[in-house]
C-alpha cells in the first residue's frame, strides 16, 4: 500500500484538476448532452492526465537533488528515495506510452499533435525554460491553452478566441501565485533556491497578481456581454456568472495577502471549502444557463 501511495504521489494525481480545462470546450460548446463528444472529451482528459504525470516524474527525476533542500519537496517519493531512479524512469515511460496510445486509439490525429506539443513544451520547460523568469509562467500559460485546443478537437468544437484569452490570463495569474509561494519558501529556507526567482521579487509578483486579477474580471465580463457569445449561447444573462468569478478571485487574494497562506494554487483549492463552493457554484450556474431548457425538456 505504501508503494502504491508513493507512485500516486509521484504522478501527482491531485494535480489532475488542472486538466479539467480540457473539458471546458465540451461544456461551452453545447456538446454536454452529446454522448460521443463527452466520451472523446473524457479520453482527452485521461490522456492529458497520463502524459502530465509522466512529465511530473521526469521533472522530479531531474530536480531530485535540488528538491532535497526544499522543506516540502524533499518529501516527494523520488527525492526521498521511496522510488528509485530506475523505477521512476520506467514509470514515466509507461505513463507517457499509455497516454499516447490512448490518444492514438480514441482521438483524431490533430489531438495527438497537440498532446505531442504539450510534451515538448513541458520538456523544454523542465530542462531549460523554468530557469528563465517570465518565460517560465508563459510556458505554464501556453500549456493550459494547449489543453483547451485539445479539448476542442476531442469534442469537435471550434474554440472561441475569448476562451483562449481567458484561459491564458487565468494561467498567468496562477503561475504568478505559484512563484510567490516559491519566493516565500526561499526566504524561509537557508538551502533551497531556484534560478528563475532571481528575476522576481514579492513587490513585482504582488503587482502582477493585482493587475492580472483586474484584467481577468474585465475580460470575463466583456466575454459574457459580447454579441458573438450572446448569439452562440442564446442568452443575455451570462454576465450573471461574473459574480462567482469576482468572489472567487477575491477569496484567493484574501488567502494569500490577508491570511498570508502559502502553497500552490492546487493546494489552496483543495484546502479551502469556500473556494471549492465558489468553483462549483460557477460551474453549475454556467451549465444551467447553457443547458437549462434542454434539461427541462
Amino acid at each position: 500500500m505504501r508503494r502504491l501511495r508513493a507512485y500516486l504521489l509521484a504522478a501527482r494525481v491531485h494535480h489532475y484538476v488542472k486538466n479539467g480545462f480540457v473539458l471546458l470546450p465540451v461544456i461551452f460548446g453545447h456538446k454536454l448532452l452529446d454522448a460521443t463528444a463527452c466520451y472523446r472529451s473524457f479520453c482527452a482528459f485521461a490522456a492529458f492526465c497520463l502524459v502530465a504525470s509522466a512529465i511530473y516524474v521526469m521533472n522530479d527525476l531531474r530536480d531530485r537533488l535540488e528538491d532535497r533542500h526544499h522543506p516540502q519537496k524533499r518529501l516527494r517519493p523520488i527525492a526521498s528515495g521511496d522510488i528509485s531512479i530506475t523505477e521512476a524512469r520506467m514509470f514515466a515511460f509507461w505513463l507517457l506510452l499509455s497516454g499516447g496510445v490512448l490518444a492514438g486509439i480514441t482521438l483524431p490525429a490533430p489531438f495527438l499533435a497537440i498532446l505531442g506539443g504539450y510534451v515538448l513544451l513541458n520538456l523544454a520547460y523542465s530542462f531549460r525554460l523554468k530557469s528563465m523568469a517570465i518565460m517560465d509562467i508563459l510556458c505554464i500559460a501556453i500549456g493550459f491553452v494547449l489543453r483547451i485546443f485539445g479539448g476542442g478537437i476531442a469534442a469537435d468544437v471550434s474554440i472561441s478566441h475569448w476562451l483562449v484569452v481567458m484561459t491564458f490570463l487565468m494561467a498567468l495569474f496562477l503561475g504568478l501565485t505559484k512563484r510567490r509561494d516559491d519566493l516565500v519558501t526561499r526566504a524561509a529556507s537557508d538551502t533551497w533556491n531556484r534560478t528563475s526567482l532571481e528575476g522576481y521579487n514579492l513587490e513585482f509578483i504582488s503587482l502582477g497578481i493585482t493587475v492580472l486579477s483586474s484584467v481577468i474580471v474585465v475580460a470575463y465580463i466583456l466575454y459574457t456581454v459580447s454579441p458573438e457569445i450572446v448569439q452562440i449561447h442564446h442568452s443575455r444573462n451570462l454576465y450573471l456568472s461574473g459574480g462567482w468569478v469576482i468572489v472567487g478571485i477575491l477569496r484567493y487574494l484574501q488567502r494569500i495577502f490577508v491570511y498570508r497562506e502559502n502553497g500552490s494554487p492546487v493546494t489552496l483549492l483543495f484546502s479551502d471549502r469556500i473556494l471549492q463552493l465558489i468553483l462549483a457554484g460557477w460551474l453549475i450556474h454556467s451549465i444551467l444557463m447553457l443547458y437549462g431548457r434542454s434539461l427541462v425538456w
